[in-house]
């Protein structure tokens, strides 16, 4: 086997094939299987009965716990067998059960993930998302294909989220809550049909945002909701008439397009 750092560890009976790449101090567990055109970074973890397959790298520090499968061919019935990649970035924590598929030729092919992110037991990642850093996918919850999610925000257990889909940094997102309409960010959104409710203002206040800033944000809610003309020009007009940089940032994410629509206040 070439490629295998001298300190790494790997269980006698894990299947490493030739040609997979394993990072200083990293460690891999027994009845793991990586394919041969893995890549670990330094001090990552494979516990037992992980697989890893295709063309998947994986950040330094990261943790992947038992019966996670990573790099499988996408779910998409349009997948012809063509050469694309799952990312996964530093310090992630996948848990028990984890899928996470690469992309898509038709989605630009490559499925990414930030750092520090947790993926909870069950949780899924489809192929051509995108995922930021510090996100939290809890228990069960599930990405279709092509949506992107902002740094910090929260998918509640049980979830999903429609393919094409954006979420804004900072939202959060309630659990057995259906999202099929782009989430602007530092929302919360919760119910089974997934409402617009408000701000995620445990979030605002644990990142340590001012109360003023927090004030900005409740303004821009009330102006998204009951201005003139559409919601895409309501918030052009924030954009006028906020200095925020968090309103500017919900104005820019707007302006950014949407292959589903947005959620209303």
């Amino acid at each position: 086997m070439s490629g295998i750092h001298p300190t790494a560890t790997i269980h006698p009976q894990a299947i490493v094939e030739e040609g997979a790449v394993i990072g200083a101090n990293s460690w891999v567990g027994p009845f793991s299987v990586l394919g041969a055109e893995v890549e670990l970074g330094a001090d990552v973890t494979i516990k037992s009965h992980v697989v890893i397959a295709g063309r998947t790298r994986i950040g330094a520090g990261t943790q992947v716990f038992p019966f996670t499968c990573l790099g499988e061919v996408p779910q998409d019935l349009k997948y012809g067998g063509e050469e694309t990649r799952l990312e996964i970035g530093a310090r992630n924590r996948i848990r028990e059960h984890v899928t996470m598929n690469p992309g898509t030729e038709g989605g630009g092919g490559v499925t990414r993930i930030g750092d520090d992110g947790l993926f909870m037991a069950g949780t899924h990642v489809a192929h051509d998302c995108q995922i930021g850093d510090r996100v939290i996918l809890v228990n069960h919850a599930g990405l279709a294909g092509h949506c992107t999610v902002g740094d910090g925000a929260i998918i509640g257990g049980l979830s999903g989220v429609h393919q094409f889909v954006r979420i804004g940094a900072g939202a959060i997102i309630g659990g057995l809550t259906k999202v099929s309409s782009d989430v602007i960010p530092h929302a919360l959104v919760q119910g089974p049909s997934g409402v617009l409710d408000g701000l995620n203002l445990v979030g605002l206040k644990r990142r340590g945002v001012s109360r003023q800033e927090i004030a900005a944000l409740r303004a821009a809610l009330a102006a998204l909701a009951e201005g003139e003309g559409a919601f895409q020009d309501r918030a052009a007009r924030l954009g006028e008439q906020s200095d925020s940089a968090l309103v500017q940032e919900i104005v820019r994410f707007v302006a950014g397009g949407s292959e589903r629509g947005f959620l209303t206040p």
